[in-house]
């Protein structure tokens, strides 16, 4: 019994250690190299470039006080749309104290004057009557009376100016009222009631009451680089692509390429503008970042494969092509058109059948 056991344990020992030296000998065995195959295919290759910038309004129209004081009331809010001629708030004035007092004292002269070419004018009017004077004398004396009832209406009128902004005559064309001047939309209102504000003059932008803008005639502001400007003109379409907007692209026109370039860390940017071609139903917010997909070059329905196949040999490309025989591949040389950045036309040398070596095959996954 013990010779049989001792056998059977020889007999186990002798099998572990074969199959032991045969796992080592088929793992240190050298492994044949498996690469990936792919067909050239038919698509679309798009060459481009893509600006980065924003889209605003065409016109934005900044709406400032005709004169200094401070708001009464204000009419509107952001988002709120107007019309050319609405009013957007009223400013009640606040007079400066000097130019009030002189206005006062105009006015007081004026009377003064107007009382003496009155007793003056209806003396003379006596005497013409019973032809003592000359008309002469008499024309003479009504100019005087007429120019003094004149300049009394003037002053008065300066004093109602500069005490409410508004002539008694003029009451519709009060500068105290500030309209729009545009038709659009509140994009800001960047003031409050109560707040004072100041009227446009020679060494002041005045304060702004409100922004306004048409949102229907919306471009885009972008930057090119000075290695893709001279690939691009006016008139090139362009596909714009809004961050905010995830699941809408807008078309839009170049327009505009700045004859002038501006440096921008280190690099020398181009500005340009597209007009943003807007949708029955679609509506951009002032101020969205946005990229400019410019169209370069386009082939539609051409032969082509991912770039990363291509290899080069003395500035000429060339692939590896699949033989009968699996694993085994031959030379190529081939003729390329247009690329996108990831996929390339082949104009000769390949057709949709031909297996192209790719990457290799890592022999974990297989």
């Amino acid at each position: 019994m013990k010779k049989v056991f001792r056998i059977l344990l020889i007999i186990i020992l002798i099998g572990t250690f074969g199959g032991t030296m045969y796992f080592l000998y088929n793992k240190s065995k050298a492994q044949p190299d498996v690469f990936e195959t792919k067909n050239p295919f038919i698509s679309n290759v798009v060459m481009k470039t893509v600006a980065t910038g924003s889209v605003k309004p065409r016109f934005e129209i900044e709406i400032k006080p005709q004169v200094s004081g401070i708001i009464d009331e204000l009419y509107v809010e952001a988002g709120d749309m107007i019309t050319k001629g609405q009013v957007v708030a009223k400013i009640k004035i606040i007079p400066d104290m000097v130019t009030l007092n002189s206005a006062e004292t105009r006015l007081n002269r004026a009377k003064i004057s107007f009382e003496d070419a009155k007793l003056n004018y209806d003396r003379q009017q006596k005497l013409f009557d019973k032809e003592v004077i000359s008309y002469v004398e008499y024309k003479s004396g009504k100019l005087a009376y007429d120019s003094a009832k004149e300049e009394i209406e003037a002053a008065e009128n300066h004093l109602e100016l500069i005490k409410n902004g508004v002539t008694k005559k003029a009451k519709s064309a009060t500068n105290t009222l500030v309209r729009s001047t545009i038709d659009g939309m509140v994009l800001d209102v960047p003031v409050e009631a109560g707040n004072s504000v100041i009227q446009a003059n020679t060494f002041n932008d005045g304060t702004t009451i409100a922004s306004v803008a048409d949102m229907k005639d919306i471009i885009f502001e972008g930057k090119v680089d000075e290695t893709e400007v001279g690939k691009i003109s006016e008139g090139m379409p362009i596909e714009l692509e809004i961050g905010a907007i995830d699941k809408e692209k807008f078309a839009a026109l170049l327009e505009y390429i700045s004859p002038k370039g501006v440096e921008e860390n280190g690099a020398i940017q181009f500005e340009i503008k597209a007009n943003v071609h807007l949708k029955k139903g679609q509506f951009i917010r002032a101020g969205y970042s946005a990229n400019a997909n410019i169209v370069l070059e386009k082939r539609d329905s051409v032969l082509v494969i991912p770039e990363g196949l291509l290899k080069f040999k003395n500035d000429t490309a060339y692939v590896e092509i699949q033989m009968e025989e699996e694993q085994l591949f031959e030379k190529r040389f081939v003729k390329t058109g247009l690329s996108d950045g990831i996929n390339i036309e082949i104009t000769e040398g390949l057709k949709k059948e031909d297996k192209v070596k790719g990457e290799k095959i890592d022999p974990k996954k297989l």
